[in-house]
Order: structure tokens, then sequence, then C-alpha cells
């Protein structure tokens, strides 16, 4: 009934062209709306209505005024510059050390640099006291000022690592200055090389990572890589499908309608403000644009067929619809409901994502089916048969159904085959855990990765994160009570061995002269340089932090360490009324929200897995056909998960987010198999007829698709952005592994556990 209802609506298309185009005009128009004014569509559906005024006002007894006093951060620089040398507390080396510093700051983009010569100086009188001698010092003097700096809690292990051979300058910007992004990377190093090889007898090496350089080589990696690697993709595929389709009309077709879908796409995503999502930037446009790609292959390779076979234009798109068309609005269907699954995740991210998928595969179905037999009818489209019986898989296509022959002789034994080898692959896939590390962003062979992993060797990390400590109004600012709460979260952290160099105002006030417990020497905190007390304790706010260093060794190995922490937390909480504390930082928000991320699409997948066989079981009005397709689909997502396994990956965004994309493909060449199957089931012989004329009408595209799809993704796999060489490489497996399952696995189990012909229940 509903295969009935949809063909003879697609059948409509056909016979009504100029209705079909000009739909398809309105569609586009109103993308490039979502492109140019959004807001104007929006509009119609909020009512403007008055905003919420948000009435936060200050409560001035709540929190007094803060002195004006600039506090020391180790952690808000722009940029790092990580020096290495063994010649730092020598004569020599102080002296090209202050030359470079002295020389970087005469750059009008360098606001300030701080080091272990600028750090306030903690002594009871208030006295400038550097801790780098001058020049002239003896070598003794110089070995008693590294002993010194090492003592110093804002330099051993900060500002100069503890074997004294690795030193950071921490580096701010003046924005006003700034004119390109080499001045915050290249530049820095090669005004701080020059400078340095004014002294040739010090051995020196600089490079450059923190926030602002990282971001670059992000942004300069993935903007090269993609426009590269998409140039790449693309003309490898253009070149596959030329000369598997052996005419280039035939590729300019295929390769239009999943262009536009993903055009309406991203511009009806504007509409609903979903463009931002950081999914949309590769994922989306990726998915359905190989979604689209899938059925338009079917699609064209069946009209070809049509036209070759004599059938004037129209009558070869309403055939090639009325046979593949209903096998396209499942794929489109199957892969809208999985993915809408993801709206059920926890993450707002994943949440939206789910939406836009739903949005963009039904957008490119409509392409598909639209504009597809559209341009076949036109000028560009009439000869588009032309070549037809020169196409490199037609002509090898009996070679290839040769294996499904194969495999129609002995299918019980393959279908055992391939349960076990599903099952034990799954099991092995299983194994993975969500993981992610920063630097897995950044091309491995790029300097800031390079310092990244230099800073976690040697000074637990380039990254912070702190426990903030708040009190009430009802304890004292000078309340010894604070000095012990804060000097038991010191403790806490200092008991975890992956938690680098904790600190506090008990580090400073440990450094002053003087014993004692801590609630003995609160006092003594007014002794401090204003600038180093205010960066860890503001009494005015009723605050202090404890800060710590985090190595990016992938945040599931934290996992462990943070909830301890925030276990151990509340413990001394407990013990301190009045006072809470709070995990917070950069690393503590990807242990809560990336891991989750991951956690999340990881459900939704499995979700999406059941949904879309579900959905086939209610489609051909068969569980048997919903439990016949779960193997040959769940075999390649097991054998891309092995991989990883294999070469000891983690479950990551790029990963999950992968395996979401493959499930969407993978399932395409199986319900075009599976729908025709049900077509030959209905008057062959038996089974084993039906398997291979199915195989005969849908066998060119499955191929083609598989060629292309792995030739694009195969280009990409050679990226040195670690993320896309992932990404790539798993898609290329995966699609790979899919038409194995499709040749080999399907056409047995179908032969095994479909229902018989009429001919065969008569026998």
């Amino acid at each position: 009934m509903l295969k009935s209802v949809f063909d003879q609506a697609m059948v409509w298309t056909v016979d009504h062209r100029r209705t079909t185009a000009l739909a398809v005009l309105i569609i586009t128009l109103l993308a490039i709306l979502g492109y140019v004014r959004p807001q104007s569509v929006r509009e119609l559906f909020v009512s403007p209505g008055k905003e919420k005024a948000a009435a936060q006002n200050a409560n001035e007894d709540a929190f007094r005024a803060v002195p004006d006093v600039d506090p020391v951060s180790l952690s808000e620089s722009d940029a790092v510059m990580v020096v290495k040398s063994t010649s730092f507390f020598t004569p020599q080396g102080a002296k090209a050390m202050r030359h470079v510093v002295s020389t970087l700051e005469e750059l009008d983009y360098v606001n300030r640099i701080l080091w272990m010569d600028r750090v306030p100086m903690l002594n009871i009188f208030g006295l400038s006291e550097p801790l780098f001698p001058r020049s002239e010092a003896s070598a003794e003097r110089f070995e008693a000022a590294k002993v010194k700096a090492m003592k110093h809690p804002l330099v051993g292990g900060h500002l100069v690592s503890e074997d004294g051979q690795t030193m950071l300058l921490l580096i701010t910007f003046d924005w006003d200055f700034v004119r390109s992004d080499e001045q915050c990377t290249t530049e820095l190093r090669a005004v701080a090389e020059k400078a340095a090889a004014e002294f040739p007898d010090v051995a020196v090496s600089f490079m450059v990572t923190g926030d602002t350089p990282a971001r670059i080589t992000y942004m300069k990696a993935h903007e090269a890589n993609q426009v590269k690697y998409q140039l790449i993709g693309y003309g490898v595929i253009a070149m596959m499908a030329v000369i598997l389709f052996r005419g280039i009309r035939a590729v300019l077709i295929v390769s239009l309608a999943p262009a536009i879908g993903v055009f309406w796409t991203m511009g009806f995503l504007r509409f609903f403000q979903l463009e931002d999502n950081p999914f949309n930037d590769v994922i989306l446009p990726v998915l359905i644009s190989l979604v689209g790609l899938t059925d338009g292959v079917h699609l064209t390779v069946q009209i070809r067929k049509m036209r070759a076979a004599g059938l004037s234009e129209r009558l070869a798109a309403r055939t090639a619809l009325h046979e593949v068309g209903y096998a396209c609005m499942l794929t489109s269907l199957t892969t809208a409901i999985g993915f809408g699954s993801l709206s059920l995740a926890d993450n707002v991210w994943v949440k939206d994502f789910g939406w836009c998928s739903v949005i963009g595969v039904t957008l490119t179905f409509i392409a598909v089916v639209a504009i597809v037999p559209l341009v076949c009818s036109t000028r560009l489209g009439r000869n588009i048969h032309l070549g037809h019986e020169k196409s490199l898989i037609d002509r090898n296509l009996t070679r290839i159904g040769a294996l499904v022959d194969l495999v129609l002789r002995a299918p019980k034994l393959i279908t055992t085959l391939s349960i076990a080898a599903t099952v034990i692959l799954l099991g092995i896939s299983l194994t993975l855990r969500p993981d992610q590390r920063r630097a897995n962003a950044l091309p491995e062979k790029s300097e800031a990765y390079l310092a990244m992993r230099e800073m976690d060797k040697t000074l637990g990390g380039l990254e912070f994160s702190e426990v903030e400590i708040e009190w009430s109004s009802k304890v004292a600012d000078d309340s010894p009570e604070i000095l012990k709460t804060i000097s038991e979260v010191d403790d806490l952290l200092k008991s975890e061995p992956m938690i680098g160099y904790p600190l506090s105002i008990r580090n400073l006030v440990d450094s002053l002269p003087g014993e004692g417990p801590a609630e003995d020497r609160m006092s003594m905190i007014e002794l401090l340089p204003p600038p180093l007390k205010r960066a860890f304790y503001t009494p005015e706010r009723r605050r202090g932090v404890v800060t710590f260093r985090v190595q990016d060794l992938g945040i599931a190995k934290f996992d462990p360490v943070f909830e301890r922490i925030t276990e151990g937390l509340r413990t001394i909480e407990s013990r301190h009324p009045g006072v809470t504390m709070k995990l917070q930082g950069s690393a503590i928000w990807r242990w809560k929200n990336l891991y989750q991320i991951v956690i999340d699409l990881t459900a939704s997948l499995g979700s999406a897995a059941f949904i879309i066989f579900g959905s086939l079981a209610l489609a051909y009005k068969s569980l048997r056909i919903g439990l016949i397709s779960i193997v040959p689909n769940i075999f390649p997502l097991a054998v891309t998960g092995t991989w990883l396994v294999w070469r000891n990956e983690s479950l990551e965004l790029t990963s999950v987010c992968a395996f979401t994309v493959c499930m969407g493909i993978v399932v395409d060449d199986t319900i075009h198999f599976l729908s025709r199957f049900d077509e030959e089931r209905r008057t062959a012989k038996n089974r084993h007829e039906a398997i291979r004329k199915a195989f005969g009408n849908v066998g060119v595209a499955m191929v083609m698709t598989t060629v292309v799809l792995v030739a694009g993704f195969g280009t990409v796999a050679f990226s040195d952005s670690r993320d896309h060489h992932i990404f790539a490489s798993m898609g290329a497996i995966t699609i790979a592994a899919a038409l194995f399952g499709d040749l080999v696995m399907l056409p047995a189990m179908l032969a095994c556990f479909a229902e018989k012909t009429d001919e065969e229940k008569l026998l």
C-alpha cells in the first residue's frame, strides 16, 4: 500500500515536470534566503514580544570593591614559548635569555612577558631580588640561584622544569598591533632565534605553543586540509565516476543532486539557528552528500539501463523511480529515523545534530528524486545511456556475479561463518573506550603539537585547571579556617600522581620564613606581594583557588582521578561548614562534556541501528528481513572497530562521528538489494534465482558507489591531520567491508532465512 502511494507520487513528479522544476526553484530560493536573510523567516514564527529584562541587580553588600591590582597568572597568556637549553644558569646563558626577552618585548604587538626573572619575589621586606644573578656572577652564585629558583612556588615546575633545562616565556599580546597569524607563531620564534644567535656559545632552541598558536595551527591545518583534500577527493571521485560510468553527463547528473541537497540543507539550518553546531562543519555535509550520492547512483544507473533498452526519457524515469525510488525513500527514511534518535541525547550539540541530520537527509532525498529524473529528461540527460555498454562494472559484472554463485553453493556454511565473524569482531570492538586529547586536533609534526608534548614530559602539561573555594559571610576573611581548608585541598591534589604542581596561597605562605600549622600562619598572607596574593586569594570576593597542571594524556585516564578529587572535596566541605568547592577548568569541561558527548553518540548509534533494522522489518512487512539485515550491516562497523583496537585507538569524537556517517551509508546498498530481492521473489522460481536477478539489477550501482566512495575517502586518509586521517580511514574500511557484507553475507543469509518464493511453497 505504502509503495503504491509512493510510486504514484513519484510518477506525478515525472508527468508534471514544470511543477517539479518550480518546486525545486522555490526550495532553492528559500535556501538562498537562509544564507542571505534568515531572520526574515524566523520572524514569521517567533512573536516579537518584549524581551524579558535580566533582573540581575548587584548585591553591593555581598562583595566589596577589589583593589586595582593585576594578579600574576600562569594560565592566561596568549602564547607560551618553550625554551630548551642546558646553559640557563650560566653567565652567558642568563645574558642570552635576558637579551631574547628584551628583543621580544620590543615587538609592538608583545604586551608583556612573564618568565622566571620577572616573578614577584617572596621576602617579608618587599625588596626586589631577581632570581637570575648578573652575568658577571660566579658559577657558584648561579648554582645557588638555580636551587633558589626551584624553591620559588611560581618557578619550580611552572616556569622552569625540575631539571633546569626547559624554561617557559608566557607572552601576552597587544591585539591592537597584531596584523597576521605569523606574528603569533613563526615570527615570535624567528625573532627569539635571531636574538639567541648573538650568543653562539649558548645552545638553545625555541618552540611556540599555547592557546593562540594552537588555535591558529588548528584552523590553518583544517582549512588547508579541507580545501586540499576536498579538491583531491572530488577530483578522484569524478575521475573514478567517469571511468566507471564511461560518460561525463552521467557523472554530472549523479553529483548534481547531492550537491544541491547540501546547499539546501546548510541554507535551511540558518532558519533554525543551527548552522554553528560544530558537527555541521564537516560531518553533516559528508553524511548527506554520501547518502545522496548512493541513491543518485542507483537511480541514474537504472535510468541508463532503461534508456539503453529503448525507453523514452519520461518512461525511463518513471520505470526507474518505480524500481528503485521506494528503496531510495527507505534509505532516507531509515537514516533520518536513525539519526533522529540523536535528539534523545543529553548534550545539546548532539541533540541538534540529530535534527540537522533529519532535515538534511529529507532535503537531499527530495533533491535526488526530483532533480535526477528532471535533468535526465533535458538535453543534458537525453544521451545519458551512451557509453552504458562500455561501463567497466557492466563489462565485468559476470565475474563479480560468479562470487554470488559461489556463495549460493554453500549458504549455510557462509552464514555460520558470517555470524561468528561478526560476533567475534563486535566483541573486540566493544573493548573500545571513550577518550579525547587536545593535541589530536593538531598536525602531529606541527610546532604547537611538539611543544605541547614537551610540556607534558617536563612541566606537567600546558593546561591548567583549578579548585575554586568560596566561603560564606559567616566565615571571617582572616579566619585560619580558610588557610586550613586550602591546605587540605592542596594536600588532596598532591596525593594524585597525575596532577601536576598544585599551587595556592598555602604554597606562597610556606615560602616565607617561619614554621607552624597553616591556621597559625594566616596573618602572613598580608606580607605577600599583592600581585601574588590576589592570584590565589581574593577576600573581597570571599574566594580562593588552587590551580594545577593537567597533562594531555587523554581525558579517560583522568576519569578516576577527577572522581576521587570530587569525592575528596565533598569530604573536606563536610568538615568546614560555610565553605563550598568547585572543580573547574577546560580539562574538567572536557571530562564532563566531551566525554559525555562520545557516550551520547555511542548510545545513539546503537539506538539508530535498532531503529533502522526495525524500520526495514516494518517497510518489508517481514521480521525476517529486519533480522537478516542486521549482520551484513553490523559486520562493516565491527571490522572498523576491530581496526581501531588493533591500532590502539580510543573511541573519540571523530571516530564516533565516523561510525555515525558510515552507519548512514552502509545500510543504503543493503536496502536497494533487499528492495530488488523483494520484487524478484514474487516471480522467481526460487530464492537463489531471486538473489541472482536482484544482484543483476543493483550490483552495478553497489560496486560503483563503493569504488567511488572508497576512492574519495582514501585520498583524505593521507592527511597530516590525525582527525581527518582517522575519519577517512574508517570511512574507506567500513564501506569496503560493507560491499563484502552485501555480496557475500546478505545473499547467503537470504538463501537460508528469507521467505520462500510462491513456486517454492507449492513444491
